[in-house]
């Protein structure tokens, strides 16, 4: 079983439902590691590929840094787990939709990074989209990046460090207004 973390992160990824071998784990993309060996490789975690391939230490890093350290959020749509996609039953998204939303409302996450084209056509109930940024969800900026297992992993890591440069023109612009407050300019 994972226990999902979420507790106000600057970046809350949003999955579709976790593989057999990552539930069994208890930790989210666990079962080949890619999507973590991409989050290292972008810089939006410390933490190395050599770390990162042992199950041990994996589970340790998403247990007590993923949240607390990188204030990174992790969620999927559906909860049950499948081998694959293909198992998944039309609708069985939509509770998962309600508590998307709601996880997004509550912890407010300045970037809401959907992993895979398929969880953010269930999330906005449409094809109509491009990988990329998308309309934003209340004050959170979206952006629906390519699935880790398929292609190019430089494609996924420039997407990663765009989300990541994001934050940082995000986080520049808090800045700013936190300082225009305390002036009152």
């Amino acid at each position: 079983m994972i226990r999902y973390k979420y507790k106000k992160p600057i970046i809350l990824f949003a999955g579709i439902n976790p593989h057999l071998g990552s539930f069994n784990r208890g930790v989210p993309f666990s079962n080949n590691k890619m999507f973590w060996y991409l989050l290292s490789r972008a810089g939006i975690i410390d933490e190395t590929v050599a770390l990162l391939k042992d199950d041990n230490n994996l589970r340790s890093v998403y247990r007590t840094k993923f949240n607390p350290v990188y204030k990174l959020g992790l969620v999927n749509m559906i909860y049950r787990p499948t081998r694959n996609i293909t198992l998944i039953k039309k609708g069985e998204e939509k509770p998962g939709k309600k508590r998307l939303e709601s996880i997004i409302k509550t912890q407010k996450p300045q970037i809401v990074c959907f992993i895979g084209k398929i969880t953010y056509e269930k999330y906005i109930g449409s094809k109509g989209f491009s990988f990329g940024w998308q309309n934003d969800i209340g004050r959170s900026r979206v952006f629906v990046m390519h699935f880790p297992l398929r292609g190019e992993a430089s494609v996924r890591i420039h997407e990663l460090k765009e989300i990541k440069k994001a934050l940082k023109n995000l986080e520049k612009e808090g800045d700013n207004e936190r300082i225009t407050k305390k002036t009152g300019d």
